[in-house]
């Protein structure tokens, strides 16, 4: 028998050659019921598992839990065990008016406003997605009828220095910081894509992310951080784009 991975407790005849990671363990067995003959394989701190089929191809479904330590982890065992093209699915706060509540949004780059991947390549190495990966999510997203927002995202390692920036000691920086990433041309904001990206680039493996934006460019909705206003409801859209995309993937990748 396998041996098992530290932190996700999996072995290689868990996985496959491609993965699905959402950061929330609640979402996982929600992926995994878009695919055929699933079933859990396993729950290890915060990485729930499970994999099924996907036009007879294997997938496997793994959470990262919050932020760029656990999500490097995450990546770095999936890779050892054989995995070579990931998809993070999970969600953001709009950071611009062309972003709204329950858009799909795309990065096609991010501003690597975090820590963990500075261990891995400088600051001066971009954060980019696998081309072929964002156009076959792109495409479908579009096919499912949802128009995908794509352009640059932020990473953060602070939730809540970027929603309450003024209960912080660099509260001056980080409202300073914000309005230059705006100003360039960011889009959204979330804590987990500028690493898997450079992880990725890393270990020579595929990467792209889907998003759905729990907050328009307000204050009102996104300053809200209760639980009640996200939307459940339409957490569906970047759920079937990423299994449209990966199914996509799969096939191109056999052709």
């Amino acid at each position: 028998m396998s041996q098992k991975m530290l932190s996700t407790a999996l072995t290689k005849d868990d996985v496959a050659e491609y993965a699905i990671i959402p950061g929330n363990p609640d979402r996982v067995e929600r992926i995994a019921q878009y695919l055929d003959d699933w079933k859990r394989i396993g729950s290890n701190r915060e990485h729930t598992a499970y994999s099924g089929y996907l036009d007879g191809q294997k997938v496997v479904v793994v959470s990262t839990g919050m932020g760029g330590p656990s999500a490097a982890i995450t990546m770095e065992e999936l890779v050892m065990l054989g995995v070579h093209t990931f998809i993070r699915v999970g969600s953001c706060a709009s950071v611009s008016s062309k972003v709204n509540k329950g858009d799909v949004v795309i990065p096609s780059a991010v501003i690597r406003y975090e820590g963990t991947a500075n261990a891995y390549l400088p600051l001066e190495f971009p954060a980019v997605p696998d081309y072929g990966l964002l156009k076959n999510l792109e495409q479908a997203s579009l096919h499912l009828g949802y128009e995908p927002k794509i352009g640059v995202s932020i990473a953060k390692d602070s939730l809540y220095g970027e929603i309450e920036p003024e209960r912080q000691p660099l509260a001056r920086k980080l409202n300073e910081d914000m309005e230059v990433f705006k100003k360039g041309g960011a889009i959204a904001s979330e804590m987990e894509a500028a690493t898997l990206f450079v992880v990725a680039a890393t270990l020579d493996v595929r990467c792209a992310t889907v998003l759905l934006s729990a907050t328009g460019d307000d204050p009102e909705t996104f300053k809200d951080t209760s639980l009640e206003s996200y939307p459940l409801d339409l957490e569906n859209r970047g759920l079937e784009v990423t299994i449209e995309g990966m199914r996509r993937i799969i096939a191109a990748d056999k052709s």
